[in-house]
Parts: C-alpha cells; sequence; structure tokens
C-alpha cells in the first residue's frame, strides 16, 4: 500500500484504496448491461456499475452506492499498536460497518473505553475516565478525539441527533481517530522510551541526575 493516507471504497470515486490489492489506485468506471426479451436488444441495468482497478486490474462490483464484490470494509486498517483485546472489537467494528454503522460505532466507543483502561483508567466509565486523562495532562486536540468517539458512540445505541444510518462516512471517520489516538497515546511514546533506551548509560545517567 502506498503512503497515500486510507481512503475508503466508494461509489463513483476516481481513486480510492481498492478492496481487491490494497493500493491506492485510479479507478475506472463503467455500467453493466444485460440482454432483454429474449436476446433481442441489450439494456443498462440501472443501479449496478464496475470500477476497473488500474492498478491490480481487478473489478469491483457496485449495486446503489454499496459495495457488493469483493468482500471487504471501508474501515482503515488498524495501528500496528492497537492492544490485542482492542484490536478484535476493531475488526469486528470493520467487518460490519457496511452493514451496520451503528454497531460499528458502538464497538469504536467499546474500544476507547478498553484504551482508557489500557492507559491506567478504571475502564469503568468512560467519561471519568477522559476526564482523569485530561488532569494528568492529556493533549485537548486527544480529548476531543475521545470524546467524538464517545459522544458517537452513544448515539448509536440511545436515540439522538445522530443518525449513522444516514451518515455512515461519521462511522468510518471514527476509526481514524481510534488510530490516531492509539498513534499519539501508544505509538509514540513506545517509539521515544525506545530512542532514549538506546543512549549510553553515561548519558542516560547524566539525564537522570540533572533532572533531580
Amino acid at each position: 500500500m502506498s503512503g497515500e493516507p486510507f481512503k475508503p471504497p466508494e461509489q463513483g470515486k476516481s481513486a480510492f484504496h481498492c478492496p481487491s490489492c490494497k493500493a491506492y489506485a485510479n479507478q475506472l468506471w463503467g455500467g453493466a448491461y444485460a440482454p432483454f426479451h429474449g436476446g433481442g436488444s441489450i439494456q443498462e441495468v440501472n443501479g449496478v456499475t464496475f470500477a476497473w482497478c488500474t492498478h491490480c486490474h481487478h473489478e469491483s462490483i457496485w449495486v446503489s452506492n454499496k459495495l457488493i464484490y469483493p468482500a471487504s470494509t471501508q474501515a482503515p486498517p488498524p495501528n500496528a499498536d492497537l492492544p490485542e483485546e482492542i484490536l478484535l472489537d476493531y475488526e469486528e467494528a470493520s467487518r460490519i460497518v457496511g452493514d451496520s454503522p451503528r454497531g460499528a460505532a458502538a464497538l469504536l466507543r467499546l474500544c476507547i473505553q478498553k484504551l482508557c483502561k489500557h492507559l491506567g483508567e478504571s475502564g469503568k466509565n468512560i467519561n471519568n475516565d477522559i476526564a482523569a486523562l485530561v488532569k494528568k495532562g492529556l493533549n485537548p486536540t486527544l480529548q476531543k478525539s475521545l470524546d467524538v468517539v464517545r459522544v458517537i458512540g452513544n448515539e448509536a445505541v440511545h436515540p439522538g441527533t445522530i443518525d449513522l444510518n444516514d451518515e455512515p462516512e461519521t462511522a468510518i471517520a471514527l476509526f481514524n481517530l481510534v488510530n490516531i489516538i492509539t498513534q499519539a497515546m501508544i505509538t509514540q511514546p513506545k517509539m521515544i522510551e525506545s530512542l532514549y533506551e538506546s543512549l549510553p548509560d553515561e548519558k542516560r545517567n547524566q539525564i537522570e541526575q540533572r533532572d533531580k
């Protein structure tokens, strides 16, 4: 896959990450045609389209705005550092987001609840956990990301003002937020800690003495 930010397959778009080869590639669109009245005439089938990937030369089949083939997900791949117990919920959400954006949003809310627990909070009340992280110096942008997933996830299971079945792209955006949160709160600290530990012992001792 290229370094292009993940762009999910979307009906009519000229380029996206191919559901077959996963590469970001241009797509060529065409309609479906079939014989009618005993084969006497060829007519276009309303609502059915094909996208031909210029990278792998495979086709995807769409009915109205829905990807029918190949079986795929519109969700971006998970961050490699997402803890395993959270990864299972993320992957389940990615499998169902096309058919049930509300179900996917509820699962992603569960992901950040578990993520808060992974970061040392109770995991019992997601709102309280976010507040505790804020008191510990949580970046305001990450706080907003956590609250977006929390609120929209709540809306998915309780009657509210956001209808995810009418706005499936909102549910898809939540996957990106979970990955952003994981990148900032797990991946980056792990990378920095690894680099710090690679410093010579003498240099690390000097730093520790300086900061006493």
